[in-house]
């Protein structure tokens, strides 16, 4: 019943008059009930009962808004700004991860552990020792090697990117 008349009560509801920002709640409410009276509902006449139900719902949901205190400012809604990063935003982080990848795969496997638990995750080298099984010593110094290998990786990546330009 939902997938054959979910369009046409949707499309319903809001020529009905039910906000946009009530549609989906609207119609989730509407398909809720006809699931209620399964029994009731002649069949053939399912779509005459979920309009029906509908208008009932438009209705309520009228009533609601006018008694509400809110005040729906759609336009407002719709000029909220975008957070989410723009596409160069995006591609600039991709290419950031994928030097990152790079740099990291440059690394002898017991250094990158060690670099990424601590600078990636947060990891203190205590937590670190525990969980490789390794002297803390052993941990600080495989930190300070990944440190020198990372930073004259980038290095040689600023440099290389001197040199295109």
């Amino acid at each position: 019943m939902v997938d054959g008349h979910f369009d046409f009560i949707w499309r319903s509801l809001r020529g009905l008059g039910v906000p946009s920002a009530m549609i989906d709640d609207a119609a989730q409410q509407v398909f809720w009930t006809a699931s209620q009276k399964l029994d009731t509902i002649v069949v053939g006449s399912e779509r005459s009962f979920l309009f029906a139900t509908a208008r009932g719902v438009a209705a309520n949901a009228r009533r609601s808004r006018l008694r509400s205190r809110e005040l729906p400012d759609e336009e407002a809604v719709a000029s909220y700004a975008d957070h989410s990063p723009d596409p160069e935003q995006v591609a600039a982080s991709r290419q950031a991860r994928r030097l990152l990848d790079r740099i990291l795969d440059g690394l002898p496997e017991e250094l990158r552990e060690v670099f990424v638990l601590y600078e990636l995750e947060g990891q203190t080298m205590a937590e670190i020792a525990t969980l490789l099984a390794t002297p803390t010593g052993t941990i600080a110094s495989r930190l300070r090697r990944a440190r020198e290998e990372f930073h004259t990786a980038a290095r040689r990546h600023q440099a290389n990117r001197g040199n295109e330009t």
